[in-house]
């Protein structure tokens, strides 16, 4: 065990929310401490794999808003750190084109003015060749969206913490966390103690806070995150300008589905359901539910002619959703110093750096840059339990 030491700000979970976070604190001068419980890179929570979506295309628009400044800090840190993190494909958007799903997405895009081009079934298949639209079917393509490079992601904005003087500790379990004037956090390795404590730690969220007396209603789940092989290499590749899209709804399916271009894996294309089983973190390995994989088989099959209508590559993510599919941004409701950013809902990744940006500031006690109402732990007040 190392000798106590003192931080002015411990993160706990260098996931993609954690790692940003950190990285907004040592920008600040503040002496950060990163703390990962498994060796990385690891493949055990919610922020691996090469790619995930970027995209405005929401029903909110309060997560339009958020993302107008997440792409402008991508881009910072694409300059600071002289590495791609970010290809633009689009975003093709379909769905029943009355449906109640299809219709807030393309109305929220033509309110915030974001850059989108809406196809008919006639002119549909000059702009996306391979892919079916569904009968029925309205389809529009978000111009700025695309993808980003996840594990890269992660490697560079660690790497830009240390450089700026943060300690990054992986291998490092949290066994307890004391709250007070100062929080003491307690690990397999050594002792902290810090002014503030940032608690990003995905699935595991819930055991940390227990040591706080607050429970969280948050819901682990796990996704099959699967690749099905092009007939012909190359069809659906990213250098073919194939977009990333969604389907919103369906006639089997409650939650979306998504795909990306063939681009990780060569002559496989990443596409899911957004939606999977529950499970508990750490016995994910038993969890072998394969419903959702039957539900994409259909869709493979149906859609896209140029596909293997069975998965090649199945690999898995968790996602930790609150009721709502909305983040948990805000302070523990008995100890200010204590921050939660929670509850991603597997739609978190592409806001981390604006995130990291919020979960800064209240670690810091700022005001945040933007309203956080829809993220406070408040709304849950009637199922929110706590010992406290």
């Amino acid at each position: 065990m190392r000798p106590e030491e003192r931080f002015d700000c411990v993160v706990i979970g260098a996931g993609v929310q954690g790692s940003f976070t950190a990285y907004q604190l040592a920008q600040q001068n503040r002496n950060t401490l990163l703390l990962e419980q498994f060796v990385l890179p690891h493949s055990r929570g919610s922020s691996h794999g090469q790619t995930r979506i970027i995209r405005k295309a929401y029903s909110e628009d309060f997560y339009v808003d958020m993302m107008e400044e997440s792409y402008k800090l991508w881009a910072q840190l694409e300059k600071e750190a002289g590495v791609q993190l970010y290809r633009q494909t689009g975003l093709l958007v379909m769905g029943p084109e009355k449906s109640d799903g299809y219709l807030k997405v393309k109305t929220t895009l033509q309110r915030n003015k974001v850059p989108a081009v809406v196809l008919t079934p006639d002119n549909f298949n000059q702009h996306i060749p391979n892919l079916r639209l569904a009968e029925g079917d309205g389809a529009l393509v978000e111009i700025t969206a695309g993808v980003l490079y996840a594990d890269r992601v992660l490697r560079t904005v660690q790497t830009q913490f240390e450089k700026l003087g943060g300690v990054l500790r992986d291998n490092e379990e949290v066994t307890d966390i004391k709250p007070g004037p100062c929080v003491t956090v307690c690990t397999s390795a050594g002792v902290y103690v810090a002014n503030s404590v940032v608690i990003t730690a995905g699935p595991w969220t819930n055991a940390l806070l227990a040591h706080t007396g607050l429970q969280l209603p948050l819901e682990v789940v796990k996704i099959n995150v699967c690749y099905w092989k092009e007939k012909v290499s190359g069809t659906y590749h990213v250098k073919k300008r194939f977009p990333c899209f969604i389907q919103t709804e369906g006639e089997e399916t409650k939650e979306h589905i998504y795909g990306l271009p063939s681009n990780e894996y060569p002559g496989l294309v990443k596409i899911c359901y957004h939606m999977g089983s529950r499970t508990d973190p750490d016995q994910r390995d038993r969890q072998t539910e394969r419903t959702d994989i039957d539900i994409l088989r259909r869709f493979v099959a149906r859609c896209m002619p140029g596909l293997i209508p069975e998965p090649a590559v199945v690999e898995s993510c968790m996602y930790t959703l609150t009721p709502d599919h909305n983040f948990v941004l805000d302070c523990h409701p008995t100890y200010n110093n204590i921050i939660i950013g929670a509850g991603f809902s597997g739609h978190g990744f592409k806001f981390g750096p604006v995130v990291g940006k919020l979960l800064c500031e209240l670690s810091l006690g700022e005001v945040p840059s933007f309203d956080l109402s829809p993220f406070r732990i408040r709304r849950f007040q009637t199922n929110t339990k706590s010992a406290l």
